[in-house]
């Protein structure tokens, strides 16, 4: 399973960003989708997931300004990332869950924030 991050960047405060992430498929089918993001020195922390059946899951911090969403007949997820914050910089990482349980990382993008 490889997991393909695109949409990383730098963006001015108050400014949006957008994040895909294309899944190569599994045989076990995908059950979760999502993404995590680190910053030097902390834990990965959960940002949002979806569902195979599309239900969602959102951190406190940004519930209302992230949308997760998800494209099934291509195996990608997206993150509109809205009304950002210095808070928000971090390296984003794509998550997945398969049928089984077994889960997959991607390499991570930059996301940065400048105020």
């Amino acid at each position: 399973v490889q997991l393909a991050e695109s949409g990383g960047g730098l963006v001015q405060a108050g400014g949006s960003l957008r994040l895909s992430c294309a899944h190569s498929g599994t045989l076990f089918g995908i059950a979760v989708l999502g993404w995590y993001r680190q910053t030097p020195g902390n834990q990965r922390e959960l940002v949002a997931t979806i569902t195979n059946r599309g239900t969602t899951n959102y951190a406190d911090s940004v519930k209302g300004r992230f949308t997760i969403s998800k494209d099934s007949a291509k195996n990608i997820v997206h993150l509109q990332m809205n009304n950002m914050n210095a808070e928000d910089t971090a390296v984003y990482f794509c998550y997945s869950r398969d049928g089984l349980s077994a889960e997959h990382w991607g390499r991570g993008t930059q996301v940065t924030v400048s105020s």
